[in-house]
């Protein structure tokens, strides 16, 4: 497979009309991936056609958002201030959690169909509903009926909560790209390179999206971060992290069954094997990361939350993480919250299953590798192998 990245940019620009890409940090993590895509995802026909059109989409947007940035000079004066953001772990419900913070009317999410068409931004009464949103709708159900499972490992609402990698995809700098492709050559590059300029692409696109007149408290989330922390806190110095914790076991079988499972949408081999070493490392070095961070500065608090509580006490998790970010949770978003949880159970699309032996790992070796971040946080083991949303 070849893939021309000269005339994708072109298509782009010609696409839009326009020719201002902004800082050009981006173009080394476009071409590395460009470059580890045609070497080794071995994509099928669906991803052959896919990728390339993904590609265009990031920078479609990214040259949309450049040019709305340069004609509306206010922009640059919206102030992000004290965003809430859940730092990870890997399936520990960061994506409950970032739906939950966002039933609270006073925060604002970032969603789903905005991280990818961000211009012109959205006013109030076309936050959740419009043309825009349904394009999404639509192209998620085309997805699901590609891939049915989909929904069941990680189902994806254009009108919800969605992760803050979407947007830093547009800089070329986000573990987006790995869920759609093992692209292992660009992950050492990005595992490698300076991220702060796709933090500041990305604080740019939430600045341009609430000039539309969303507003309210930024409460975003990925576990990308882990890997970034201090890329993240340079754009973001006054932001309250908040890192979910589980059974690394779990965590585990549950990141190889998602990563497997969208791959699969792309490429027909089997990538079995390099998933389960390949993400259980990854885990492994944002542990790594997480606590080389803490170490160097211990004036940085970061809210440590147990999945088993989150799953056990929506609201009242909630509110432990506003209490220790200074904050209380009103009462009507505690109600809120609490009807969401209701209206969405633990399976309500499904239920992941997972066998850790079918990606060459073993759950006790990976306990024993683990040992440390488990005894640290207090992580209780769990039986079911049914990980979260």
């Amino acid at each position: 497979m070849n893939v021309d990245v000269e005339a994708i940019v072109a298509a782009a620009r010609a696409d839009t009309g326009l020719d201002d890409l902004g800082p050009a940090d981006f173009r080394e993590g476009l071409d590395a991936l460009v470059d580890s895509a045609t070497r080794e995802a071995r994509f099928n026909g669906v991803g052959e056609a896919a990728f390339p059109g993904m590609v265009h989409a990031a920078l479609v947007n990214r040259l949309r958002v450049q040019d709305w940035w340069a004609t509306h000079p206010g922009v640059a004066a919206e102030p992000i201030v004290a965003p809430v953001v859940v730092i990870g772990m890997f399936r520990a419900g960061t994506t409950l959690l970032s739906r939950l913070l966002d039933q609270d009317p006073r925060n604002r999410a970032l969603l789903g169909w905005e991280s990818g068409d961000s211009v012109p931004p959205p006013s109030p009464a076309e936050h959740r509903a419009g043309p825009r949103v349904d394009a999404v709708h639509a192209a998620n159900a085309m997805l699901s009926t590609l891939n049915p499972r989909v929904d069941v490992v990680h189902r994806e609402a254009a009108d919800e909560a969605t992760e803050d990698i979407s947007v830093m995809a547009q800089d070329f700098k986000s573990l987006s790209w790995e869920a759609i492709a093992n692209v292992p050559a660009y992950d050492d590059w990005l595992m490698a390179v300076d991220q702060r300029s796709a933090y500041e692409y990305h604080r740019r696109v939430l600045q341009v999206l609430q000039s539309g007149g969303v507003r309210g408290r930024w409460t975003l989330k990925s576990p990308h971060h882990a890997i970034a922390l201090d890329a993240l806190t340079s754009v973001y110095p006054d932001a309250h992290l908040v890192l979910l914790h589980r059974d690394p076991v779990v965590l585990c079988g549950s990141v190889c069954g998602l990563i497997s499972t969208l791959t699969s949408t792309f490429s027909d081999a089997d990538h079995r094997e390099y998933v389960g070493r390949h993400w259980s490392t990854k885990l492994e070095e944002s542990v790594r990361r997480i606590d080389e961070f803490r170490a160097a500065h211990p004036e940085r608090a970061i809210v440590d939350v147990q999945y088993a509580d989150l799953v056990a006490d929506p609201a009242g998790t909630v509110a432990g993480i506003y209490a220790a970010c200074g904050d209380e949770l009103a009462d009507d978003a505690r109600a809120a919250i609490e009807g969401y949880a209701a209206r969405n159970p633990k399976g309500r699309f499904g239920v992941h299953r997972y066998d850790l032996t079918e990606y060459g790992l073993d759950a006790g070796e990976i306990r024993e590798r683990f040992a440390t971040y488990s005894d640290r946080y207090d992580v209780p083991e769990e039986q079911s192998a049914s990980p979260a949303p």
